[in-house]
Formats: structure tokens, C-alpha cells, sequence
């Protein structure tokens, strides 16, 4: 998968979350966690997307792991 490129921003955060955040996602930087975070939530945005589409249209089995 392409990387996309990195824009800066500035913004305010909960430094104890951050600090949570970090020690969670096994990063080093705050940046990093920002990152991570944000991408994370974009995943399980589509993921549960999929989810409720797909709600009883699912036979059992039917899936594979990749």
C-alpha cells in the first residue's frame, strides 16, 4: 500500500490520553501515536461500515482469514 504524504497540523491534546495512547500503540513519539491513532480509527470506521452491511447476509464459514 502507497503511504499517503503527511500534512502538518497543530492542534490541542490531552497530554494523559497521549501518554496512554503511546504506551498502547507501542510507539515512541507523539507523533506517531497521532498518526497511528487516527489511522486505526479510519480502519474500524470501514470495518463496522462492512459490518452493518453485511448484517444476516453472512452465511457461517463463509469468510477465510487472509
Amino acid at each position: 500500500m502507497r503511504q499517503a504524504p503527511l500534512k502538518r497540523k497543530s492542534f490541542f491534546v490531552n497530554e494523559r490520553a497521549l501518554r496512554r495512547a503511546k504506551k498502547a500503540l507501542g510507539v515512541a513519539t507523539d507523533a506517531e501515536a497521532v498518526r497511528l491513532s487516527v489511522e486505526r480509527i479510519a480502519e474500524m470506521e470501514k470495518f463496522w461500515h462492512f459490518m452493518k452491511s453485511s448484517r444476516r447476509s453472512l452465511k457461517p464459514g463463509s469468510l477465510r482469514a487472509p
